[in-house]
């Protein structure tokens, strides 16, 4: 059974999909929310000077909108939160997620899709969730001039904040706790995405790439997270300029 409080917005305009989903997904305890446009889908979360109805804990977002393009309500939503987004997407051009997931999506689905599978990844989400809010003797990570508290989940650089998304600082932790070692990435969708990933592999160099970018981290010349070509990811240890 889900967790009870958790909320999920479906958004989407087919409401078969939509009651669907609101059945499987109050079956595992969840309260849910739907919209059926993508202005319906940002009144729901604040984004058009309305107080949000309710907390929303994560937006499974179908990108084929009737009125507003799902890709603009995410960017649209960015802007000032950082809920995890799963895009659900009926397009097969693999330029349309990775887009998806450079704007700031989490995760994708592709139409048509299982529904046993979406509820499967909304839990292993907040399961991830729960996990990182679990106190820990250990919770502060000190390489170099980068300083990540787990507790917080706040990343200071050089002792200034570094803006990342809730998914890139758990992308950065899982490298930053074993410094040195190569992370393949099937081994950090299982550290991260915490789940057996259905969906491209290159969903973690985009969030490598999103972290670099907060990082001032140039791939070419790694201060902190180097590529390991053929591999993975390596966490560069001790490497302040």
């Amino acid at each position: 059974m889900g967790i009870v409080g958790r909320t999920v917005l479906v958004v989407d305009d087919e409401p078969q999909i939509r009651a669907l989903l609101r059945e499987y997904l109050a079956a595992e305890g969840y309260q849910v929310l739907e919209a059926d446009s993508g202005a319906t889908a940002l009144r729901q979360l604040g984004m058009l000077s309305e107080p949000a109805a309710r907390n929303v804990d994560l937006v499974l977002l179908d990108i084929g909108l009737p009125d507003v393009d799902g890709l603009q309500v995410l960017t649209q939503l960015r802007r000032s939160s950082q809920v995890y987004v799963i895009l659900v997407t009926a397009r097969t051009e693999e330029t349309d997620k990775l887009v998806g997931l450079t704007v700031g999506a989490d995760d994708y689905i592709t139409k048509p899709f299982s529904v046993r599978e979406v509820v499967a990844r909304i839990k292993a989400v907040f399961r991830r969730m729960d996990v990182s809010t679990e106190p820990d003797d250990a919770d502060v990570i000190v390489i170099g001039d980068l300083r990540i508290d787990l507790g917080a989940h706040e990343v200071r650089q050089a002792g200034a904040l570094v803006e990342l998304s809730a998914l890139d600082f758990d992308l950065l932790a899982a490298l930053a706790a074993s410094p040195g070692r190569v992370l393949s990435r099937v081994q950090l969708l299982e550290k991260v995405w915490g789940y057996d990933f259905y969906g491209d592999e290159r969903v973690v160099d985009v969030h490598i790439r999103t972290m670099r970018k907060a990082l001032a981290d140039d791939p070419l010349e790694p201060r902190y997270i180097a590529t390991v070509r053929g591999v993975g990811y390596k966490f560069l240890p001790g490497r302040p300029r």
